[in-house]
C-alpha cells in the first residue's frame, strides 16, 4: 500500500506526516478552529483524490454549481441507464462531501462514500497508486453527464449549456499540412498535456506542444510533401488545466519511471501568443526567436571554447593558462636540474655523512629554531665530537618553511631579463584579449537571453492573463508516492498546502521548493490556472436581499443544510460523550486520591507483626499507652497468601454493618476522621468501650453509644461506633482494598 512504499522510501522522502493516516480518539483534537478550511481523510490510497477535491472545492463558482445541483425529475424514480445509476448518487455525495466541507465543525470529513462509487470506474486494484490526471478526466466526464442531464430537462426549444464543459472546456484550430495538402480542423479540449523532458520552463513546453513537425512547412510553396501541423486557440476555458507528463515508460528495464528534471512556471501566465487571432504576429515572433537562438548556439559554442581550452581530457579556462605561463616565465631562474641537487646517498633516516667543520670560538654554530630554543636553558659546555657531527636535518613534516634554497615552483632554467620583458608584454596583451572576448560574448548571449524574454512583453501580447490557482504535488517513484495541493486564497493573498487532513499556510517559496522539481523527487504534476479577468470563479455569492456575504450554512441548499446539522450535532454529542467519560475519569481519580491517603493511615503495629488468625469480634478498651507514630513513615501490612479469602470475608464483615445502617451515606466514610492507633494482641478481642476520647464524641452523641474494633488478618483494623439499634459510622484504617470493597457493598446508598 501507499503507506508502506512511502516508509520505504523515508530516506529519500521528506515527508513524515503520521497524523495523515489516523484519528484522534479526543474529538476536541479533530474540532474545526474558527472557519479554517477543511481536510479530507485519507481513507487508503485517496491523496490523489484530496489533492483533485480540493482544487476544485476552492473554485468558488464550481463550488456553487455542485451544491445548488438538483438531479432531474425523471430520473428520481427510475434511472434510464448505467450512467444515471452511477453519476447521479456520486454527484449527491459530492454535494454531501462539499457541505461538510462548508459547515461542518469538524477539523477534517471522511470522504469514503463519493470515493467507494468511484472505485469501479478505475480498472487498477485498490492497492495501487491512482493517478491525477486520469481520476481528474473521470470526474469531469461524469460531472459533464450528470449536468448534461440537467440541461437537457431545463432547455425548451434551445440547445443545453453545460455549466462543466464552459467552465473546463476550451477548443483550437488545427492547421497544418499533410502529404502536401493543407487542413484545419477545430477541436475541443479539457486537460491540455505537456511534456517535460527537454525543456526548461512552462512557455518552452507550450511553444512545443503547439508545433508538430516543420513550422516552414505550413506557410511556404516548397517542400509542400512535407507533413507538420499547429494548434491556435480559439476559445479558452475560464479554468485552464496542464498536465505535466513526468512519467516515461524505460522500454530497456520494462517499467515507468518518473522525470525529476526541473521545470519552472510563472504565477501569471499569458497565452496571448497561442491564440489564433495573434496567428501573424506569434509566426513572426517565432521566426525572430528561432533566428536568435541559433546565434545563441553560435555564440555559446565560442565562448566555450574560452573556457574549456586544451585539446587533453583536462581543460582550463584560457585566461587562466596565460596566467600560469606568465607566473612560470617570472618565477626566479633555477641554473641546476630539479635531481641535480638530490643525493641519492643519504639514508632514509635523514642524516648524512658529512661533517662540519670544527666552529671557532669567534663565530659560534648557528642551530635550527627548534635546538637553538632547547639549549639555551642548558649549562654551557664544551662541544662534543657527537656534537661536531650533527648537521641541520631537513623535516618537511614538522618545519614550517621550506629550506631557501629549494624554489616554491617550478622556474625556467635561464631567462635574460629582454626575453621576459618580451614575454611579459606578451602574455599581458594575450590575456587582455582573452578577457575582453569572454566578457564580449558573456554579454551578447544575456542580451540574446533578455530579447527573447521582452519577445512577448508589449501590451498587445499581454491581454489574455491567467492566474495560477492550484498545483497538484506528486512525491515519489512511478509506481509510489504521494499528492497534495497548493492552493491560492486570494481573500487571505497567501498560499494554502492542503495534505489530506492537514491544511497549513505555505508560501511561494515552499511552492517553488517543492514543485519545479530537480531538486528532490517531489515536482509539480498538474497546474491549474484561472482566468483572471474572470473574478466570478473565486468571488463569494452575495445575499440578493441584504447583499451581505454568504458564508457558512448560509451558503447550503435546506437539504444539504439539515444533512450538515446532523452531522454537527453527531459531533457535538461525541464532544459531550468524551467530557464526560472524562470527567468520570477525574472522579475515580479523585477517589483513588482518596484511597490512597486512607491507606497511608497509621495500623497497628501488632497486626504488622502478628500471625494469621481467625477473625473475632469482641469489645475492648482502647489502649493509650503506645505512643502515636507519624502515619507517613509507617508501612501497611500486605496479603501475601489466601488474598481472595480475606476479601470476601472482608465483604462479609461490611456487609453486615452496612445492612443495620441504612440512611448513611458513604462519604462519610471519606470525611472522618482517623482514629489513633492501638496495639492489638495476635487475636483481637471485642469489648464494650466505657469511654471515647473526648475529640471522638459529636453532639447528638447519646451516652449508650458503644466502640468496637474489628480486625482482619493481613487487612487492618477499622473502628465501629454503634447504639442499641445497630452501628452508626465506620472509620476504617485499612488498605484501599478495604474502602473499595465497603463502597461497592454501599453502592445502592449513592443511587
Amino acid at each position: 500500500v501507499l503507506e508502506a512504499s512511502i516508509a520505504e522510501n523515508k530516506a529519500s522522502l521528506k515527508r513524515t506526516h503520521t497524523e495523515v493516516w489516523s484519528d484522534s480518539p479526543n474529538p476536541h483534537d479533530r474540532k474545526r478552529i474558527d472557519n479554517c478550511p477543511v481536510g479530507l481523510k485519507n481513507v487508503g490510497n485517496t491523496c490523489w483524490f484530496s489533492a483533485v477535491i480540493q482544487s476544485l472545492f476552492n473554485l468558488l463558482e464550481f463550488q456553487r454549481l455542485v451544491l445548488n445541483y438538483s438531479p432531474p425529475a425523471r430520473v428520481l424514480d427510475l434511472p434510464r441507464n448505467q450512467k444515471e445509476h452511477r453519476n447521479l448518487p456520486f454527484m449527491q455525495e459530492l454535494r454531501n462531501l462539499f457541505s461538510l466541507m462548508v459547515g461542518s465543525k469538524r477539523k477534517y470529513v471522511d470522504p469514503s462514500r463519493a470515493v467507494e462509487i468511484l472505485k469501479d470506474a478505475f480498472k487498477s486494484s485498490e492497492s495501487q497508486q491512482q493517478d491525477v490526471s486520469e481520476f481528474t478526466h473521470k470526474l469531469l466526464d461524469w460531472l459533464e453527464d450528470a449536468f448534461q442531464m440537467k440541461a437537457e430537462e431545463d432547455s425548451v426549444g434551445e440547445k443545453p449549456k453545460n455549466p462543466m464543459v464552459e467552465l473546463f472546456y476550451g477548443r483550437f484550430l488545427a492547421v497544418g499540412v499533410l502529404e502536401g495538402k493543407k487542413f484545419e480542423n477545430t477541436e475541443m479540449f479539457g486537460q491540455y498535456p505537456l511534456q517535460v523532458n527537454g525543456f526548461k520552463d512552462l512557455h518552452e513546453c507550450l511553444e512545443a506542444a503547439m508545433v508538430e513537425g516543420e513550422i516552414e512547412s505550413l506557410h511556404s510553396a516548397e517542400n509542400s510533401a512535407r507533413s507538420g501541423q499547429e494548434h491556435w486557440f480559439t476559445e479558452l476555458p475560464p479554468v485552464l488545466t496542464f498536465e505535466l507528463s513526468r512519467f516515461e515508460f524505460n522500454q530497456a528495464l520494462g517499467r515507468p519511471e518518473k522525470i525529476h528534471n526541473k521545470l519552472e512556471f510563472p504565477s501569471m501566465l499569458y497565452m496571448d501568443r497561442y491564440m489564433d487571432r495573434n496567428r501573424e504576429i506569434t509566426r513572426i515572433k517565432r521566426e525572430e526567436i528561432r533566428r536568435l537562438k541559433e546565434h545563441l548556439t553560435l555564440l555559446q559554442q565560442r565562448l566555450e571554447r574560452y573556457l574549456s581550452y586544451g585539446s587533453g581530457p583536462k581543460r582550463f579556462p584560457l585566461a587562466d593558462v596565460l596566467q600560469y605561463a606568465m607566473e612560470f616565465a617570472s618565477s626566479k631562474p633555477v641554473c641546476t636540474s630539479p635531481v641535480e641537487d638530490i643525493d641519492t646517498s643519504v639514508p632514509p633516516g635523514g642524516t648524512t655523512g658529512q661533517q662540519l667543520p670544527p666552529p671557532s670560538t669567534a663565530e659560534p654554530v648557528s642551530l635550527p629554531p627548534q635546538e637553538s630554543s632547547g639549549l639555551a636553558s642548558a649549562p654551557t659546555a664544551a662541544p662534543t665530537a657527537a656534537q661536531q657531527q650533527r648537521v641541520p636535518v631537513h623535516k618537511p613534516f614538522t618545519q614550517s618553511r621550506l629550506p631557501p634554497d629549494l624554489p616554491m615552483h617550478p622556474a625556467p632554467r635561464h631567462i635574460t631579463e629582454e626575453e621576459l620583458r618580451v614575454l611579459e608584454g606578451c602574455l599581458h596583451r594575450w590575456r587582455s584579449e582573452v578577457e575582453n572576448d569572454t566578457r564580449d560574448l558573456q554579454g551578447s548571449i544575456t542580451r540574446i537571453h533578455r530579447t527573447i524574454e521582452l519577445m512577448y512583453s508589449d501590451k498587445s501580447m499581454m491581454q489574455v492573463p491567467y492566474r495560477l490557482h492550484a498545483v497538484l504535488v506528486h512525491e515519489g517513484q512511478a509506481n509510489a508516492g504521494h499528492y497534495w495541493a497548493y492552493i491560492y486564497d486570494p481573500h487571505q493573498r497567501c498560499w494554502m498546502k492542503y495534505n489530506d487532513i492537514s491544511v497549513t499556510k505555505s508560501s511561494w517559496e515552499e511552492l517553488v521548493r517543492d514543485s519545479f522539481g530537480g531538486y528532490r523527487n517531489a515536482s509539480a504534476y498538474c497546474l491549474m490556472y484561472i482566468n483572471d479577468k474572470k473574478p466570478f470563479l473565486i468571488e463569494e455569492e452575495f445575499d440578493k436581499e441584504t447583499g451581505q456575504i454568504l458564508s457558512g450554512m448560509d451558503k447550503l441548499p435546506p437539504d444539504l443544510k439539515h444533512y450538515v446539522k446532523e452531522d454537527n450535532e453527531q459531533f457535538d454529542k461525541e464532544i459531550e460523550e468524551w467530557d464526560a467519560m472524562q470527567a468520570r475519569k477525574a472522579q475515580q481519580e479523585k477517589l483513588a486520591l482518596a484511597a490512597a491517603a486512607v491507606s497511608a493511615a497509621p495500623s497497628s503495629t501488632s497486626t504488622s507483626s502478628s500471625s494469621p488468625q481467625p477473625m473475632s469480634i469482641e469489645s475492648s478498651p482502647p489502649d493509650n499507652t503506645v505512643p502515636q507514630q507519624d502515619p507517613e513513615y509507617l508501612e501497611q501490612p500486605s496479603p501475601t497468601n489466601d488474598l481472595k479469602h480475606l476479601q470476601e470475608d472482608t465483604e462479609r464483615a461490611i456487609s453486615r454493618a452496612a445492612a443495620e445502617q441504612e440512611e448513611r451515606h458513604p462519604e462519610v466514610l471519606l470525611n472522618a476522621s482517623l482514629p489513633s492507633p492501638s496495639t492489638l494482641q495476635p487475636e483481637a478481642q471485642m469489648s464494650t468501650a466505657p469511654t471515647r476520647p473526648s475529640d471522638q464524641v459529636t453532639e447528638d452523641e447519646s451516652p449508650c453509644q458503644r466502640t468496637i474494633e474489628v480486625a482482619i488478618p493481613h487487612v487492618g483494623t477499622f473502628v465501629i461506633e454503634s447504639e442499641e439499634g445497630g452501628y452508626d459510622d465506620e472509620v476504617a484504617s485499612a488498605p484501599s482494598e478495604l474502602l473499595f470493597c465497603l463502597l461497592a457493598s454501599q453502592k445502592f446508598k449513592a443511587v
